[in-house]
């Protein structure tokens, strides 16, 4: 488990990391999420041991990274971004010397390679020299140094860049394999990444908590959900805004409008977003809509919905808009 309490990180008169509070159990993926500047490496960094905090604390299964940062190494699994490999060595022999830089007993140390090499899926590329290896495997190997000593904690930092589109899906893969025995943070500045493979999410701006929590979570907490629009005929566009007044009681979190207007036809769009009452039941959403609209005498002749992405979010807690997210700097 990962706690961290208040945590502030200062270099000089700058403020990088401001009163950060959150809480990691055992067994979950947490995607770092957050523009440039905005503090993720900086506590990366601190949790790894090697930064120390100006203020607050982070414990690591229980050990204070500042009281006792080696210890908390032993608990971790890093990789950096940009993971410093030595081309000249095979990946046989690079694995071995950090098994012996991790302080791996002799004797344990050949299936501590073994079992590495085997879990990237790297065991076809044992004696490969790693200058020889293309990019993808050069970032499993990356990742079988950062789980040799089978840590508990995996901390990964940008572990897909520039990666092609079929080595970015298999090496998602292998953190979600990974994921399931471990307690994993990501960073990455790829948003569908994200929603791919973390189950909490936590957003930081300029040193800040934005957000925290699972997608649904945070878009539930935005009044996000989901955007349903609807094509109606049987009334007018009056009518149909009083109609929607009592769709609220279906939902929890109520209904907001962003969209009303009648056609040249006869029909009134209307575009909303609805939160709670389904708890992420999207075909129970569908129901309450269509019952709905039968009870006020309202004909469906269009209906669709989409989900508040990660995205959408982002921009929202943030005031930044990307095509492919945020970077990880700071």
């Amino acid at each position: 488990m990962i706690e961290v309490y208040n945590l502030v990180k200062k270099y000089g008169a700058f403020t990088a990391v401001n009163d950060v509070s959150f809480t990691l159990p055992d067994g979950q993926v947490l995607g770092f999420l957050g523009p440039n500047g905005a503090g993720k490496t900086t506590v990366m960094k601190i949790l790894t041991g090697f930064h120390f905090p100006s203020g607050g604390d982070a414990l690591v299964n229980g050990v204070s990274v500042e009281d006792d940062p080696v210890a908390v190494k032993r608990l971790i699994g890093y990789l950096p971004e940009g993971v410093p490999l030595y081309g000249d060595l095979t990946v046989t022999e690079y694995l071995g010397f950090v098994a012996a830089a991790r302080l791996i007993p002799p004797e344990k140390r050949e299936g501590a390679v073994d079992a590495a090499l085997d879990q990237c899926g790297l065991a076809g590329m044992s004696h490969r020299r790693i200058e020889t290896l293309s990019k993808g495997y050069r970032q499993r190997t990356g990742l079988a140094q950062a789980i040799i000593h089978d840590p508990p904690i995996l901390i990964l930092d940008e572990p897909t860049t520039g990666l092609d589109p079929n080595q970015i899906i298999e090496i998602r893969g292998l953190i979600k394999e990974l994921g399931k025995r471990k307690t994993v943070i990501l960073s990455t500045h790829i948003l569908q990444e994200v929603e791919a493979v973390c189950t909490q999410v936590l957003i930081l701006n300029s040193g800040r908590i934005a957000a925290q929590g699972s997608p649904s979570q945070i878009a539930a907490g935005l009044r996000g959900g989901e955007i349903w629009t609807l094509t109606l005929k049987g009334g007018g566009e009056e009518e149909v805004r009083q109609g929607l007044r009592t769709l609220e009681a279906g939902f929890e979190g109520g209904v907001e409008v962003s969209e009303l207007h009648a056609g040249d036809d006869g029909t009134v769009h209307a575009a909303f977003v609805v939160s709670g009452g389904d708890r992420g039941d999207s075909n129970t959403n569908a129901e309450l809509i269509f019952d709905w609209a039968v009870s006020q005498n309202f004909k469906i002749l269009e209906m669709s919905r989409k989900k508040t992405s990660l995205e959408d979010i982002f921009v929202k807690l943030t005031g930044s808009s990307s095509n492919d997210g945020v970077s990880n700097e700071n």
